[in-house]
């Protein structure tokens, strides 16, 4: 098999995140790669959950000067790195004062919904574009998980696919059970439109099912973690003419995913 640099995103990454599905995905995939020599990159948000001083979390100086503009605003972008124990792999953190200086991730201590959460995901979505280009690493494969990153499928498809920065790179996008209750707020849409999105149908007022259906139609392939996890997506997925693979048994054979990946380059 060919070696590929292959990039990793999910707003939950084990040891950073409670356990559950997407989490521990999200820490298997990339760390069962990187055993296989593939060259590794993985992002989550800098939630103020996260203890920086346990988790060794450093700011990247060289990665600093980086503005990300939501809804014609700029918004400082802030990377710190941190190297996952015994995994061998980094995890980026995007972060922002705005966005992520407060406790929760996105729920308050009342656990009511955080009402800029919208414009958090586009943040997330559009910092990772901006910090891999400055970081000068061309994915072979950005392998997206979550709700929270569900717009950058659609920004390196709509906007990114004539850059020689992401020239041949494949998107695969996970299902998983992992979504809100209700809509997201109008910061998402609005952010969008500005920026020009073409085909704003399942991001306008979008619930998680919605995000998922629109991060499916814009991905090379995708995998359903489980076989409840969002049947709209998966045939959304289907009528865009996206492949569909059961991805559960990837996490208990590398060299299955690994298969899985050169067969986008077939």
């Amino acid at each position: 098999m060919a070696k590929r640099r292959i990039l990793y995103v999910s707003h939950e990454i084990k040891p950073y995140f409670p356990e559950g599905d997407l989490a521990n995905a999200a820490l298997a995939f990339p760390k069962k790669m990187n055993e296989l020599g593939h060259e590794i990159r993985a992002f989550m948000p800098r939630f103020g959950v996260i203890n920086e001083r346990r988790h060794q979390l450093h700011e990247v100086i060289r990665l600093s000067g980086i503005n990300v503009v939501i809804n014609d605003y700029d918004q400082p972008l802030i990377i710190k790195v941190a190297s996952v124990p015994g995994a061998k792999i980094q995890v980026y953190f995007i972060d922002n004062e705005e966005y992520f200086k407060r406790k929760g991730t996105w729920e308050d201590a009342q656990g009511a919904f955080y009402d800029d959460n919208g414009a958090r995901s586009l943040f997330f979505s559009k910092s990772i574009i901006e910090t891999i280009k400055k970081l000068g690493w061309q994915p072979d494969v950005v392998h997206v998980m979550g709700w929270m990153s569900a717009p950058l499928p659609v920004y390196l498809r709509q906007f990114h696919s004539d850059d020689a920065h992401f020239a041949g790179t494949k998107v695969v996008y996970s299902l998983f059970e992992n979504g809100f209750d209700g809509n997201l707020d109008k910061g998402l849409e609005e952010g969008m439109t500005f920026d020009g999105v073409q085909g704003m149908d399942q991001f306008t007022n979008p619930s998680a099912e919605a995000l998922f259906c629109g991060a499916a139609r814009h991905a090379d392939a995708v995998l359903q973690m489980s076989p409840n996890a969002s049947p709209a997506a998966v045939e959304a997925a289907k009528a865009a003419g996206v492949p569909v693979h059961s991805g559960a048994e990837f996490l208990e054979n590398p060299a299955a995913l690994d298969a899985f990946y050169e067969s986008l380059f077939a």
